[in-house]
């Protein structure tokens, strides 16, 4: 059974907490192994090693600096399958989404290999009489993440790879639920050569995060999870002068217009809305067709495909997907169901007696179908996390529009449409952080950034892209102006260019 404690200067370090919590393997419900639940001075040990080794690795040339990653990229080809069945037991996801988990996040890894580019200042010859100006990017110091069970792969490497690479130190405490793909990275980081001390990893619960938000060493956080948590860390954090971006619920809709490919987007609504059991933040969980017409279309196709989902085992290579992480959370799901039905809602396909043969202690859900959804409801208004779609009848464009411009969550949306103008518009006047025409799934490739708007989002700053390199640097800015030509005396008045 595994003990997984937690990974500080380089080697794996056991804690004193006496606290732990199981995994657990959601497709069979057994327990595969503990998790420590560390301390403060766990997470202060961490810091201090942290900050003895950032100086050296900040002085090493960022061209040195990506030859880790570009060593990081080949080891994890190397370890491939294993970091995939190994994330697959311990989320739940089929083996295939577990690959794809650990492949997005490699691709920004691939775009931070570009760091030498990414950090390059701005310079102005001449700009003043003998006076040049130009801007340095350099690092924060000491920066952490905090991130969740449902990638428990691409989101630390997220926000690893960009912090690394621009010179930081870096302090993860991921989900408990999943720890073990986190440990693991770490220790390939280390074999491809990053110095101990600049990846470490502390495992625990709520005392971890908020000694975190506490420690004064400690100059960034990046955080996905839910809104509440993403407010409460948001919050903490930039009130002791930390930097933070924080990413939190979502409440995806697609708009399905009447001129609109309805197999290609049955297609798509399974994917995007039953696809890891419904456990992404960029899920699409409502569906909003657009007349009578098209709605009816949409739940004749949706039904029979709905119905016909293979829930299956995290091993099953057939399987749509598995299992959800917890019992808590299918317990949680199905509650939003019942309460939806009690709300008055249509479920046209109901999972919630879902079992599965040979594994009935799992935590299994069949896809649930709701159709007539109105947006005063519950299960409108709030994130399930789990394999429900919401069909909301919309009468025509204009009120479908409303629905995503007046929710509360602005993560990602998407129209599906033969029609070039309405899809123009739409991407205009949609109030969402990501959008998507015909793509169901609107994740930005990974040299573009990723984040949502209104409740889904906290900061300027989003993950990866561009912006990842401006949230995990400050620029330092110099003006400078040699002695020839100098005029003598004291100036009294602000510097001018004239």
């Amino acid at each position: 059974m595994d003990q997984v404690g937690h990974f500080i200067g380089g080697k794996h370090v056991a804690s004193t907490s006496g606290r732990s919590q199981d995994i657990m393997q959601p497709m069979d419900g057994t327990v595969r192994g503990q998790v420590a639940l560390g301390t403060v001075a766990e997470l202060r040990q961490a810091v201090e090693n942290a900050k003895a080794a950032q100086p050296a690795w900040a002085a090493t040339n960022p061209q040195r600096r990506v030859r880790v990653l570009m060593k990081f990229l080949q080891l994890v080809e190397r370890d491939y399958n294993e970091l995939a069945e190994l994330l697959a037991r311990e989320h739940g996801k089929t083996i295939p989404d577990a690959k794809g988990d650990i492949q997005r996040g490699l691709e920004v890894v691939e775009v931070c290999i570009g760091a030498p580019h990414l950090m390059k200042g701005e310079f102005t010859d001449g700009a003043g009489p003998g006076i040049d100006v130009y801007s340095m990017r350099q690092p924060l110091g000491v920066v952490a993440g905090i991130t969740p069970f449902n990638f428990p792969a691409m989101i630390p490497l997220w926000k690893i790879a960009p912090a690394i690479a621009c010179g930081n130190a870096f302090i993860l405490k991921p989900s408990e639920r999943d720890p073990g793909v986190p440990m693991k990275i770490a220790e390939l980081f280390l074999e491809a050569g990053l110095p101990a001390g600049i990846l470490n990893v502390v495992n625990g619960d709520k005392e971890i995060v908020d000694a975190i938000l506490d420690d004064p060493d400690i100059k960034a956080i990046g955080f996905v999870g839910s809104t509440p948590i993403a407010q409460y860390i948001y919050s903490r954090a930039t009130a002791n002068g930390k930097r933070a971006q924080c990413f939190g619920g979502a409440k995806n809709h697609m708009i399905i217009m009447p001129d609109a490919d309805m197999d290609q987007t049955v297609d798509a609504l399974i994917g995007a809305g039953y696809g890891s059991a419904g456990e992404r933040c960029m899920a699409i969980s409502v569906a909003v067709p657009v007349g009578k017409e098209t709605a009816d279309r949409l739940i004749e196709k949706l039904v029979p495909r709905v119905e016909s989902l293979k829930v299956g085992p995290s091993t099953d290579p057939t399987a749509d997907y598995g299992p959800l992480v917890t019992q808590a959370a299918l317990d949680r799901v199905r509650g939003y169901v019942d309460t939806g039905v009690k709300e008055g809602a249509k479920l046209v396909v109901d999972g919630r007696g879902f079992t599965m043969q040979g594994y009935e202690n799992g935590y299994y859900m069949g896809g649930c179908l709701f159709d007539d959804v109105k947006p005063d409801m519950k299960i409108y208004k709030e994130e399930i996390f789990g394999p429900v779609l919401s069909v909301v009848r919309a009468a025509n464009y204009e009120e479908a529009l409303k629905l995503p411009n007046e929710h509360e969550y602005g993560n990602g949306v998407a129209i599906f449409t033969r029609d070039g103008d309405a899809a123009r518009d739409f991407a205009s006047r949609v109030q969402v952080g990501m959008v998507g025409i015909n793509v169901p799934i609107p994740v930005p490739i990974a040299y573009y950034t990723f984040g949502g708007w209104k409740g889904s989002g906290f900061g300027d700053l989003n993950q990866h892209g561009s912006d990842a390199f401006r949230f995990y640097t400050k620029t330092k800015t110099v003006t400078s102006r040699w002695p020839s030509g100098v005029k003598e005396g004291a100036e009294f008045v602000i510097p001018t260019m004239n």
